[in-house]
């Protein structure tokens, strides 16, 4: 298995999604190669960012499946195949199970548009809001069996200004993720992130 061959999993319009492969066309990856997009909805509009980008994409449709076990274990079976050692959630919008879990332990990771622990779950950027925070931002994260409670990699703050809306909070969260995710992508399949329990070293982010 190799660490730089990379799978993205995304469930929506794929903003993140494009800005790796943006990132992997400007040899910006650390050596990492996207060889797969999965996604639970095929007709998600990041499916044809995969297509125009010339990336395989496994679409399925988790209901076609007996069980959210059964449906993760037809993706293993091709992440293998493809011998994928590295798997990058991108708005993908479903909890892992073990299935998928344990053969990848320590190589999922994923992007939540909040300081973690705060505001994990849903509609982050409007629990923030709602919060009266000043500061928010943005966490790429190890994921676990849990709702974003993995070890974190890497974190950048974006600061809440008066009036902010969550539409125009979001596009500045947004611009930070579009950096930070690529970065941290290459350092994973650079093999330059180091886990101990809970506390992760990234070197040269």
């Amino acid at each position: 298995m190799q660490w730089g061959r990379i799978a993205v999993f995304a469930s929506g319009q794929g903003s993140n999604f494009a800005a790796l492969i943006q990132a992997q066309q400007a040899g910006k990856l650390g050596g990492g190669s996207i060889e797969l997009l999965v996604s639970d909805k095929p007709e998600a509009p990041v499916a044809q960012r995969a297509e125009d980008a010339g990336i395989p994409a496994l679409l399925l449709r988790p209901k076609d499946f007996g069980s959210r076990e059964l449906y993760e274990a037809a993706i293993v079976a091709e992440l293998q195949r493809r011998d994928i050692g590295l798997v990058v959630l991108a708005g993908y919008m479903r909890l892992i199970t073990p299935v998928l879990l344990e053969p990848y332990a320590g190589r999922i990771i994923n992007i939540h548009p909040s300081l973690l622990p705060a505001f994990a779950g849903k509609d982050a950027i409007g629990q923030a809001l709602d919060y009266g925070v000043k500061l928010t931002g943005v966490t790429v994260h190890f994921v676990d069996g849990g709702m974003d409670t993995g070890p974190v990699i890497a974190q950048r703050s974006v600061e809440v200004i008066s009036g902010d809306t969550a539409e125009s909070l979001a596009e500045r969260i947004h611009k930070v993720e579009y950096g930070l995710y690529p970065e941290v992508v290459a350092a994973m399949a650079a093999g330059r992130v180091e886990l101990n329990g809970r506390i992760t070293t990234v070197s040269s982010l």
